[in-house]
């Protein structure tokens, strides 16, 4: 199996993210899981080592360039997947207090085998986005609430913001079409309790453009949202 440790640490390094040898030995560990895992489930279509660093890895320690993350703060990773960006931001900052959110069972056994295999602590919670953002344990119980490549954002809003506690923050991971969903969810995040929006644009170490789109929460999301899943995606607010 490919080493990614030494070219992890010099690229994250570039991005302005500092991983340690012992972490990079983390990453190493969990890009052969997920690389093993991956041939008996659909965990990723990315199987090229270096690229699993580069466009998983460093793209989900982007959210580290964000530097109000506090100490210990509650972090919900919606929609999880393979683990992304949760995972890689648990192993750079263990303070963090985790939960991955995945309506597919399978992965959420994957994502319980790769924290054991990291020695890394994690709340994992099969439930679909629309069902947690209901449960009086989990509304607006979060610090921040983060997700990868799940949905365009009038939708991913309606899924997330529920979830943020009172001047926490929703922080959405975007490529290169962030303006415009930006624009097209103003009325989602009005709605939903959001201040003004802001963009971190970042620049993979490969080229590749990003864009953070954080978004402070300055008012409780108003009874009835989220709604159904099928109206959320079918009637964007």
């Amino acid at each position: 199996m490919t080493d990614i440790r030494e070219s992890l640490i010099e690229k994250s390094k570039a991005l302005g993210v500092k991983v340690t040898p012992e972490q990079a030995e983390q990453f190493q560990t969990y890009m052969e899981l997920l690389l093993e895992w991956n041939e008996k489930m659909n965990l990723t279509s990315i199987t090229e080592p270096e690229e699993v660093a580069e466009k998983h890895f460093l793209d989900s320690l982007t959210l580290l360039l964000w530097k109000k993350l506090k100490q210990g703060a509650k972090v919900i990773d919606v929609g999880t997947g393979a683990g992304f960006p949760g995972i890689p931001l648990k192993i750079l900052r263990p303070d963090i207090e985790l939960t991955l959110l995945d309506g597919t069972m399978k992965r959420l056994n994957f994502l319980g085998e790769a924290c054991k295999a990291l020695k890394l602590s994690a709340n994992r919670v099969h439930k679909r986005a629309e069902e947690a953002g209901l449960d009086k344990t989990m509304r607006e119980r979060y610090d921040v609430a983060t997700a990868r490549a799940v949905a365009s954002l009038n939708v991913l809003s309606e899924y997330c913001m529920p979830l943020v506690k009172m001047k926490g923050y929703f922080i959405a991971m975007k490529g290169p079409g962030a303006a415009q969903e930006l624009e097209e969810a103003e009325n989602a995040l009005d709605i939903l309790g959001a201040g003004e929006p802001e963009v971190l644009p970042v620049t993979l170490p490969g080229g590749e453009e990003r864009n953070l789109v954080i978004v402070q929460k300055l008012r409780f999301t108003p009874k009835g949202y989220p709604r159904h899943g099928g109206t959320i995606l079918k009637h964007p607010l």
